[in-house]
């Protein structure tokens, strides 16, 4: 059955439906109990659920992602919730040195069936330290999974893909996408984890993107249809592992590459990317490859100087119409 929900709604649905199907899910995180989440995700469940299965943490991120590194490990299917990705730093050592080396170093006797969820991205005027891109920085580390729904389907398949792998997934929310409407259908089976989906079939040229950026890069390809250029827009939708396959077909579709990434463009995941590009299909290219990143500065605050360091539209629109004169 089909309906029209908010992001929002979708992500606490599909935590509902999780924890009312299997008796080993619980969420934890700051503020998720009583006050119903810094992004009210979690509003309302802990009335439904109490506060065994709703637990409100200390603001001690490698606390809590500790903690749910150890209940997954024994039986558990702990979703942990990180405020923001800014904050996820404090537990990169429990993610990184434990969650997805403990599979490995286990000779595969231990699996850790984890899913931490975060809201990622700026334009809410949160400040330097809640406000950047990281999810290319995860998607650096083996043993790990990295999700980025971008739509309400999504939103609401990929905490119940996320719960039922086997190793740490990472799910990474923009949260200017919470209010966000569209069609949830609980009865389609899900697209699998690792594979990016065509949200606009062009000729000219591929973007390629994830996020909240998917919706900059169609509004980008609306306008550049009305001068002609036909884009294709790709939702990656998984940063670990990445489609190749789709991406490299549509590099032989279009012959030609632009990829939209909030984060800072050195060391980015657009650079791997665009580095794949180059192993796997050079010479189906017609111009350089191009991306569009968030400036390379900490986030302003100040809402004009915010915006102008993120990926917008019209950024995209003329990095398309340089890349159409180069070839």
């Amino acid at each position: 059955m089909s309906q029209t929900i908010t992001y929002r709604e979708a992500v606490r649905e599909a935590i509902r439906k999780a924890m009312h199907d299997d008796e080993r899910v619980f969420l934890m995180g700051e503020d998720v109990g009583h006050y119903g989440g810094c992004f009210a995700v979690s509003m309302g469940l802990l009335d439904e659920f109490g506060p065994e299965r709703i637990l409100d943490t200390p603001l001690s991120e490698s606390g809590f992602t500790g903690a749910g590194i150890g209940a997954a490990m024994n039986g558990m299917r702990p979703i942990v919730e990180i405020m923001t990705v800014n904050f996820s730093l404090l537990a990169l050592d429990q993610i990184m040195n434990n969650a997805a080396s403990m599979l490995h170093m286990s000779g595969g006797q231990f699996n850790v069936p984890l899913v931490i969820r975060m809201a990622t991205g700026g334009g809410k005027q949160l400040g330097a330290q809640h406000s950047h891109s990281l999810e290319g920085w995860f998607a650096h580390i083996p043993g790990i999974k990295i999700l980025t729904p971008a739509t309400v389907q999504d939103a609401y398949d990929m905490v119940l893909l996320a719960l039922a792998d086997p190793d740490p997934v990472l799910v990474f929310e923009n949260p200017l996408l919470y209010n966000a409407k569209g069609e949830l259908d609980t009865a389609t089976a899900p697209l699998p984890i690792g594979r990016g989906k065509t949200m606009r079939e062009g000729r000219d040229v591929t973007i390629l993107s994830y996020g909240i950026s998917v919706f900059k890069a169609l509004e980008a390809a609306e306008t550049l249809s009305r001068e002609g250029i036909d884009a294709e827009v790709i939702d990656l939708r998984s940063l670990r592992p990445l489609d190749d396959a789709a991406i490299m077909e549509s590099v032989r579709k279009t012959h030609r590459i632009l990829i939209v990434d909030e984060g800072w463009k050195s060391g980015s995941i657009s650079a791997e990317i665009m580095a794949r590009i180059n192993e796997q299909a050079f010479f189906e290219l017609d111009a350089p490859m191009g991306r569009v990143c968030s400036a390379e500065v900490p986030f302003p605050y100040a809402r004009h100087l915010e915006q102008s360091a993120m990926p917008q539209p019209e950024k995209i629109v003329a990095s398309v119409h340089q890349m159409m004169e180069e070839s």
